[in-house]
């Protein structure tokens, strides 16, 4: 019977009833009323249980244990949000897929899946989606050397991809209408990134997987190529079960507007933003240092690390973009070592010899250190690593011009996305001419910073920690670099590292 409908007596049971009395039928319909009482919507059954229970899986693009422990993820700062802005706590579900994910939900172990599911037409007739969080398109990968197909038609080996899947779907779509004769395995025993694994491997020949799961898993897996898109960008959205009212969805709906687009796309950018900076042959390279070069320096890195309070791969990481761990490298505008220091910089952090790998290791996190310190304290992490990185490729000086410029275009001087997309007006005259530190290589930049997060992550990862936006603590006062003239001034950097 449904729940918000009005019991309706059967023609025939209200002829028995009547032959009893008036005072029977009356006492019979009591009853069937009081069988047909309303469940309680979605909502409120969270709001009384004071728990929000989502379903998602384990992977970079939902949810993992950052490399502090605490639970991390695209998905799970937004669930994360949603629980506060409910009054209730957060219970995660980890399934081994997104149908499974899906599955938990429409079991009743889950309220909402957010597990990148597709809103896909065949799913509508057994959930409910939210609007779109992101937007994939599904690639089909192979072996990087082996022959590259141009079409589904011209596969020469396995195909394999998750059972139930939004992929499986697909396949199933165009074999009805292009590809009679096409063939694929589904599995319920691996998930994306073990099939990525596979032919990264040489196990298998060919699997299909979103454009975000690629992306990530290029950088540490270099032999994985894409050969095309199998379909058109599809949405990823949360799932609600259809069998229950639309109480939650709405409630969700209400939140994604309080959180705005705004902040929904710097929630993004944290974990996507910077995906697609390096190439596989750039991870390839650094996966080579890490094994030929790196071992002569983590010490000394780790050792600045105590000394500055952060985390020393973030610290690897930018010695990585400045120099690829070479202590002999010198750019073409002078600056020199592991960190590329100018003369002045290395003056200032009391360097006597900036080319000696230890002494421009501590040189160079002790300056980003007092860059990081310099800034506002309403820019929160991770934008404020962010920007402190630019400070660190092109000076503070320019730094506080394109936080002007963002700011008097209607911007936020204090997120990064927005400083981010001002950098290469600081390389435009009709720009950089009105602004007190004029010209600077903006476009290189957000390259820079764009890289610096890619080989943070690489490095968490090969380091054997899942990796999260760096958060750097604070280092005890008498750990900070020391006083001077140039640093009591919070607009005078003379030392910009080019």
């Amino acid at each position: 019977m449904n729940p918000t409908a009005m019991p309706i007596l059967s023609w025939s049971f209200a002829r028995r009833l009547l032959r009893l009395g008036p005072l029977a039928l009356v006492a019979g319909w009591l009853a069937l009323v009081s069988t047909c009482s309303p469940r309680e919507t979605l909502l409120t059954e969270v709001r009384s249980l004071g728990v929000l229970r989502i379903a998602t899986i384990n992977s970079p693009t939902s949810y993992y244990i950052g490399s502090n422990g605490e639970p991390t993820g695209f998905e799970y700062d937004l669930a994360a949000g949603f629980a506060r802005h409910l009054g209730v706590t957060l219970d995660i579900r980890v399934a081994a897929n997104p149908p499974e994910a899906a599955q938990l939900v429409l079991a009743g172990e889950a309220h909402l899946a957010a597990a990148g599911l597709a809103a896909t037409d065949a799913r509508r007739s057994r959930f409910r989606f939210t609007r779109p969080l992101q937007s994939v398109v599904p690639l089909l990968v192979y072996r990087k050397g082996a022959r590259r197909p141009s079409g589904l038609g011209e596969l020469s080996g396995t195909l394999r991809v998750v059972a139930g899947s939004a992929h499986a779907e697909l396949l199933h779509r165009l074999r009805e209408a292009s590809f009679p004769h096409l063939q694929w395995e589904e599995t319920a025993e691996q998930e994306s990134e073990e099939l990525l694994l596979a032919v990264s491997g040489g196990d298998l020949d060919y699997t299909i997987a979103n454009s975000n799961l690629v992306a990530i898993n290029q950088r540490y897996y270099p032999n994985l190529a894409t050969a095309f898109a199998i379909a058109d960008a599809q949405p990823l959205a949360w799932a609600f079960s259809a069998q229950r009212d639309d109480s939650l969805l709405r409630a969700a709906e209400s939140y994604f507007d309080q959180l705005g687009a705004a902040e929904l796309s710097r929630i993004h950018d944290r974990y996507f933003g910077h995906i697609e900076q390096v190439d596989s042959l750039g991870a390839l390279t650094l996966a080579t240092h890490v094994d030929t070069r790196l071992p002569r320096y983590r010490a000394a890195f780790e050792k600045a690390a105590e000394v500055t309070g952060l985390d020393w791969r973030l610290l690897a990481a930018i010695g990585y973009q400045e120099s690829h761990w070479d202590p002999n490298a010198v750019s073409p505008t002078g600056v020199r070592g592991i960190m590329q220091l100018t003369a002045a910089t290395a003056e200032l952090m009391s360097l006597s010899n900036r080319e000696d790998p230890a002494q421009s290791i501590l040189g160079g996190s002790r300056y980003f250190r007092m860059l990081l310190d310099r800034l506002p304290p309403e820019i929160v992490e991770p934008d404020r690593t962010w920007l402190a990185l630019i400070a660190y490729n092109i000076g503070y000086g320019h730094l506080l011009d394109v936080r002007q410029l963002t700011a008097q275009q209607g911007g936020d001087p204090n997120r990064w996305l927005d400083v981010r997309d001002r950098l290469p007006l600081l390389t435009q005259s009709k720009w950089y001419s009105r602004l007190r530190y004029g010209y600077a290589r903006g476009h290189e930049a957000r390259t820079y910073v764009g890289n610096v997060r890619t080989y943070y992550d690489m490095l968490v990862w090969l380091t054997g920690v899942p990796a999260q936006p760096p958060a750097p603590s604070s280092a005890a006062p008498e750990e900070r670099p020391p006083p001077s003239k140039e640093t009591s001034d919070p607009l005078r950097i003379d030392s910009p590292i080019l």
